[in-house]
């Protein structure tokens, strides 16, 4: 058994004791799973955490927020724990530069630029962000919006970067993409086309994400709320023993 690790001041521990407890857990005569554990292997975990996170956020409960918070900072600690056994780099590493990149995307803050409101700020960001990552083209932006986004999101945000370009939104009132987009889909369905099915589904998906720059919703947040009506309209059909005939 490895030695226990006190607690700090005032009964509490610090970022410290949760690095040194992270190294004893991945040390010999530590923990076998922990031992085990690679950037891949718990790559997911990472991911779940996140949701949490957001799920504690939109159920407004703070004390599962905070433990939530906790887990989260423990993959950062995990990841930087195996990175810096592999020689990648450390904990202090990944701390100096959310500092840095913080600083640096503040220039209205931490330097001499001027905004008057968020909208300058978030134009700000975009333009900082672009020199940061060497980005010469709106091309180069839509393609470092991460693929293992959730695909509703990343599309909704793809067409976020594109409208930024100049290209025009789409809306509903005016353009006829979508109804063109249910269309195609209708056909390809009559005539059994598969590829075509898939294609033309994939495509009224991306269009409905894109309508969120008009009309100002988030569409992961309406999506979870339809469903929560769907699932809450569900239960009341189950209830009356009213399923063969339910419709939503």
């Amino acid at each position: 058994m490895l030695k226990i690790i006190a607690e700090g001041k005032n009964g509490a521990y610090t970022v410290n004791q949760l690095l040194e407890i992270m190294t004893a857990l991945r040390s010999p005569g530590g923990c076998p799973w922990d031992i085990e554990q690679t950037h891949q292997s718990i790559r997911n975990d990472a991911v779940e955490e996140a949701y949490e996170v957001a799920d504690a956020i939109d159920s407004n409960d703070t004390e599962a927020l905070c433990e939530e918070l906790g887990d989260m900072l423990l993959q950062v600690v995990f990841h930087s724990r195996i990175a810096e056994e592999d020689g990648e780099f450390t904990f202090e590493n990944v701390v100096d530069g959310i500092c840095k990149k913080l600083i640096l995307r503040h220039p209205h803050v931490f330097g001499e630029e001027e905004v008057e409101n968020s909208s300058e700020v978030l134009d700000l960001w975009d333009s900082i962000k672009k020199e940061e990552k060497h980005q010469q083209t709106f091309t180069e932006t839509l393609k470092s919006v991460p693929s293992a986004f959730p695909a509703l999101m990343r599309s909704a945000k793809v067409q976020k970067r594109a409208v930024k370009s100049g290209v025009k939104p789409i809306n509903v009132l005016e353009d006829k993409s979508l109804q063109n987009a249910v269309l195609k889909l209708e056909e390809a369905y009559k005539k059994n086309d598969n590829d075509a099915v898939f294609a033309a589904f994939g495509k009224l998906l991306f269009l409905s994400a894109g309508l969120q720059q008009t009309l100002k919703v988030n569409s992961e947040e309406a999506l979870n709320k339809v469903t929560d009506e769907y699932i809450a309209s569900f239960e009341k059909a189950e209830s009356e023993g009213s399923l063969s005939e339910f419709k939503f």
